[in-house]
């Protein structure tokens, strides 16, 4: 088994490493930008009926995309299960992923990755039917647990029950599809993922206040995109257009206003910076100085992306949190534009 996963760490670090730089380049000769997303979870990246992705996801990748292509439709959303994902990005299949992974030691170096930041801070939790009867994780000794393999869930998961001394038995699962049909039918007392998306698959039940999130959080899962070692430009790309999200909430630069802001410059430097009226910032990147104006007018700031998709007004209902701006009291917390 050690031999198997280490023959498959090099064979993506060699994927990684055929893949040529200027990403760039390959994005605007192809018109359209290839973003690694989720097979479908609810809010944060799922098709509709007529194949119209949405999500908090989603809306990055569009956002990403009308920074460099000026068309936030020019997406080629590429679905993406726990197993496949690595490797389309290492292949170059996909430019960039935006699918709840998370940033580790291991996928940041071994598997030659960079994560750009992160735009969810969550945590593992336990989802359970509330006619089991538990209130608490650790009274799951001897449960059956629905979970994806090829995730850091599994290895939490056993960490989890080993500290408290406590068994389980796994039932493996490839997507959050297949994990929420096992979990309906029975085939697992409890299914673990990242608390969001628990609230997710809670929110798509016909009758969600059947089933319990339990409190416990059990790690720490920084939630990002990603994108290959070596190619630095479209790092700064990604990174950036996600702190241009972030800054422009905390700037208070919204969908509505930001068409008027980017008119003339403000009194406010930064604001001019972000939004190219001052400064030169869209070159260093390779970019115009209107790609931040044009993420912004696509998505809207963080806090409109958040709260459109998976906010306390939506279905799934979740909190800032973690998530608010660190102005308040949480970590979104965006570079500065100088």
């Amino acid at each position: 088994m050690k031999t198997s996963v280490m023959l498959g760490t090099l064979a993506l670090a060699g994927l990684a490493g055929a893949v040529q730089a200027a990403t760039l380049d390959d994005v605007k000769a192809r018109g359209t930008l290839n973003c690694g997303v989720n097979t479908g979870v609810t809010g944060f990246g799922a098709p509709d009926a007529n194949g119209n992705w949405a999500g908090f996801d989603v809306d990055y990748c569009r956002a990403l995309a009308a920074a460099v292509l000026s068309d936030p439709q020019a997406v080629n959303f590429v679905p993406t299960t726990a197993q496949t994902r690595f490797t389309a990005l290492a292949s170059g299949e996909i430019d960039i992923l935006a699918r709840n992974s998370t940033w580790t030691f291991s996928r940041d170096t071994d598997l030659k990755f960079d994560f750009i930041g992160v735009n969810y801070y969550d945590g593992q939790g336990f989802l359970a039917p509330r006619a089991l009867g538990v209130t608490s994780a650790k009274e799951l000794d001897g449960a059956t647990v629905c979970i994806q393999t090829g995730t850091t869930t599994e290895l939490n998961l056993a960490d989890f029950f080993r500290t408290n001394n406590i068994t389980y038995e796994p039932v493996p699962v490839a997507t959050d599809d297949e994990a929420q049909q096992q979990y309906l039918a029975g085939a697992c007392d409890v299914y673990t993922t990242d608390a969001s998306g628990l609230a997710a698959v809670r929110s798509s039940f016909e009758n969600p206040d059947d089933h319990v999130i339990l409190p416990e959080i059990i790690s720490k899962e920084p939630l990002g995109p990603l994108v290959r070692h070596g190619d630095n430009q479209w790092e700064d790309i990604g990174r950036w257009t996600l702190y241009a999200l972030i800054a422009a909430e905390e700037l208070g630069v919204t969908s509505a206003n930001v068409t008027e802001m980017a008119a003339a410059p403000t009194e406010n430097p930064e604001i001019n910076r972000l939004l190219g009226t001052e400064g030169d910032l869209g070159a260093m990147t390779g970019l115009d100085n209107q790609w931040a104006v044009r993420a912004i007018q696509a998505v809207g700031n963080y806090g409109e992306v958040f709260e459109r998709n998976i906010g306390s007004e939506t279905p799934i209902g979740l909190a800032r949190g973690l998530n608010a701006l660190w102005t308040q009291g949480g970590l979104m917390y965006a570079m500065p534009f100088r």
